[in-house]
């Protein structure tokens, strides 16, 4: 979760929601009260989400919109705007470069947001497609570039 003031972004927070082997409705309803405790905590503005790709396994490809979409009901039903992204776009807008590794992602992660840890892959790619929307996304508006150039995926 971030902030933005302006052109700046701050993060606020980032986690992930863990869920055990059981029944799909009750890890889909784990997943769903999670996200509502929280939006309750930190009462975001606007939610942004990555769109699910076709992989090699059409079952996990299944499962994982079927997660996404808990995640976007417990946005919906707290009546928050919903803006959805591919990787593509968010690799694009992070790094500067739409096949960037997620090993790049992490690390422009952190530069952009000026953390002194690295993320978790997962927590990684959450912000990241949080710092795509406030680059452009949806209502927040765009980030001044003014001064900024990109080279190699990195901010010069």
């Amino acid at each position: 979760m971030l902030d933005k003031n302006g052109s700046t972004l701050t993060y606020v927070s980032s986690g992930c929601v863990k869920t055990s082997e059981g029944e799909l409705p009750l890890r889909l309803k784990l997943i769903l009260d999670n996200l509502h405790e929280v939006i309750m905590q930190y009462h975001p503005d606007q939610v942004a989400v990555e769109q699910v790709f076709v992989n090699i396994n059409p079952k996990s490809t299944l499962l994982l919109g079927q997660a996404r979409g808990a995640a976007i009901c417990a946005a919906v039903l707290n009546n928050l705007e919903v803006s959805e992204y591919t990787a593509l776009q968010i690799k694009q807008a992070v790094v500067g470069n739409g096949h960037a590794k997620k090993e790049q992602v992490q690390e422009m992660v952190m530069r952009i947001l000026s953390l002194t840890n690295s993320p978790s892959a997962d927590a990684a790619d959450a912000l990241a497609c949080a710092i795509c929307h406030a680059h452009g996304g949806s209502g927040l508006g765009r980030i001044s570039t003014a001064g900024y150039r990109m080279k190699r995926g990195r901010l010069v």
